[in-house]
């Protein structure tokens, strides 16, 4: 991807995201942000790798034009502004493609660019709860928010980055550009096709901590250990079972099918790792296809010896980080801090754009 130049139209959230995980994989990111920016953080993560970031008042002509000579040289943009945004700036994807025909026109939203909603505002939150996924997620008393994962990054960032390398295959090869509309609602959805296949086998239960993949099973929990910390427990398959039943000191695997052969494996569970400290149990069974491990806190992760030995998490600027993913075998990149501080877009010259 070293030859590929996209212009980020700065926001938050699932849009810096992609347009990291784009620089990350090899491309040029050119940032475009409001005059009064203020030079990015060593903090501010997920904003590394850009190779340029200009200041642009886009309601001002000069730098509009400006902008838009930019762009007439760039590979894709990436933007997440409501519908009609970019639009009412003169940005949209009718004059930008028309500028540029093989342009792919990324965009990132909540509620997509169509539907009763499209221009409301909402949080991941939101997202989530009207999808179906809220619902499913937490103990029985209530539902639990599993972070800002599963909506802004998982459901945004991720699907539009893949629908924007899927279109710039297709523009090479057939020199038009297109439009890719990522809503994080329609991501959240694909998101959870696994439980779609469960409920339409009569496999899922409508109420929380009853189903596979909800805490429901014994065998696939969470635990707390002697020392107030956790490890999780996930042998679904026979023989991943026998094995941890043996290494706890069950003499044979306990049934663990009927409802009532669940309750008395989850007591016996909680009884045993109740016994040693988290650290204890991970290190007697976390090897060994038990498929036990250590719940760590965002502080102990980077220590963890897997994380460690892949770099999953490493430092730049001395702040800790997720490393680059996925990786590939040739034309690696590491990610860089990048540019920092920006500069007036007139001074934006064609050579800054490489497609």
């Amino acid at each position: 991807m070293n030859d590929l130049t996209v212009v980020e139209f700065a926001g938050l959230g699932p849009g810096p995201y992609a347009a990291m995980l784009l620089a990350d994989m090899g491309a040029t990111v050119i940032r475009i942000e409001r005059p009064d920016a203020q030079p990015a953080r060593a903090t501010a993560i997920s904003q590394r790798g850009r190779a340029k970031r200009y200041a642009a008042d886009l309601k001002n002509p000069e730098d509009l034009a400006s902008v838009r000579k930019l762009v007439s040289g760039a590979d894709a943009l990436i933007e997440g502004f409501r519908p009609g945004t970019m639009e009412r700036l003169g940005l949209g994807p009718e004059v930008l493609i028309a500028d540029n025909p093989r342009l792919v026109y990324g965009r990132v939203t909540g509620w997509g660019q169509a539907g009763p909603l499209k221009t409301t505002a909402g949080h991941d939150i939101n997202f989530i709860a009207v999808t179906g996924a809220l619902a499913a997620i937490g103990p029985r008393e209530r539902p639990v928010l599993p972070l800002n994962l599963i909506g802004d990054f998982a459901g945004g960032s991720m699907f539009v980055v893949s629908g924007m390398l899927a279109a710039l295959i297709a523009a090479r090869r057939t020199g038009r550009g297109q439009v890719v509309d990522a809503a994080m609602c329609d991501g959240i959805v694909s998101l959870m096709t696994a439980i779609h296949e469960q409920i339409a086998d009569g496999e899922w239960t409508d109420t929380r901590e009853s189903n596979l993949f909800d805490g429901g099973l014994p065998d696939y929990s969470v635990y707390e250990c002697a020392d107030g910390k956790f490890v999780a427990v996930g042998p679904l398959e026979e023989p991943f079972y026998a094995k941890l039943c043996a290494a706890v000191g069950l003499a044979s695997p306990p049934k663990r099918d009927a409802p009532t052969d669940r309750k008395i494996l989850r007591d016996t569970f909680s009884g045993i790792f109740k016994t040693r400290t988290r650290d204890e149990w991970s290190a007697l069974l976390e090897q060994g296809d038990n498929c036990v491990s250590p719940v760590l806190s965002y502080l102990e992760a980077p220590r963890h010896a897997h994380l460690a030995a892949r770099g999953s998490l490493i430092e730049i600027d001395g702040v800790s980080q997720s490393g680059p993913t996925p990786r590939f075998s040739l034309n690696a990149t590491r990610p860089s801090a990048g540019a920092r501080h920006p500069v007036p877009i007139t001074t934006a010259m064609a050579a800054d754009v490489t497609g």
